[in-house]
């Protein structure tokens, strides 16, 4: 099978932002939750707590300082990775650069790309998304998610939500193309890092089975809590 028959068709959205939260609405006009918004809504206190503490400790401006520019890094790094796996050609800014010279090495055991920057549905639960990529790495089928920071994370623990993203890409995924028999059952999380080779965090179909039991409950949660928004 050629390549470009394994690819999967792109579907649109347009995104909508309404009192912090974000939603996308599909061809059909149905509009649903994003992955983030979702997780920001739900975010346990432990987390609210440490965040707030690390702003008081950094001060309002520094914080805001450094969240801009993660953000901007997270963005370009992104764009330069859609471009390699598109097949296009890699332009990195100064920033940059070190991000990309962390991840280069993994994205070349990245194989028969399926799908790059994706918008992805799932009715059932009511969410919606933009996944990476859809891909298989080391020759086993995956969702594929691309994150950067400044010093390793180490730890599942210290990825936070990032897994919880994860498999709400995957679900999303496997329902949307389910006419296709995808059946995803494995996730690859690489965090770039400046001056670093990039760590790989990889997910068996157990360990997302359970990520995937702990996103059920902060979707439902999202919506029990939408039903008091809309009164």
């Amino acid at each position: 099978m050629s390549l470009e028959l394994q690819r999967l068709p792109h579907f649109s959205a347009k995104t909508v932002r309404e009192n912090g939260k974000q939603y996308y609405v599909d061809a059909q006009g149905r509009r649903l939750p994003s992955v983030t918004t979702i997780l920001n809504v739900t975010k346990p206190q432990a987390h609210r707590e440490a965040l707030a503490n690390w702003r008081d400790r950094v001060g309002a401006a520094e914080a805001t300082r450094i969240s801009g520019a993660a953000s901007r890094r997270g963005t370009g790094t992104h764009k330069q990775i859609q471009r390699y796996l598109s097949g296009e050609t890699v332009v990195c800014s100064e920033a940059v650069q070190p991000y990309w010279a962390s991840i280069e090495p993994v994205l070349q055991q990245v194989q028969q790309i399926r799908l790059v920057e994706g918008f992805v549905f799932h009715d059932d639960l009511g969410y919606a998304g933009q996944v990476d990529c859809v891909a298989s790495y080391k020759g086993i089928p995956c969702v594929c998610e691309w994150k950067t920071a400044d010093r390793p994370k180490q730890t599942l623990e210290r990825l936070y939500d990032y897994p919880l993203q994860l498999v709400a890409y995957l679900g999303a995924a496997n329902q949307l193309y389910q006419d296709q028999q995808l059946n995803l059952a494995h996730g690859l999380l690489v965090v770039a890092l400046p001056g670093l080779a990039a760590e790989v965090f990889w997910f068996d179909a157990a360990a997302l089975s359970d990520y995937w039991q702990q996103w059920e409950a902060r979707v439902a949660e999202y919506w029990r809590r939408a039903r008091y928004w809309t009164r």
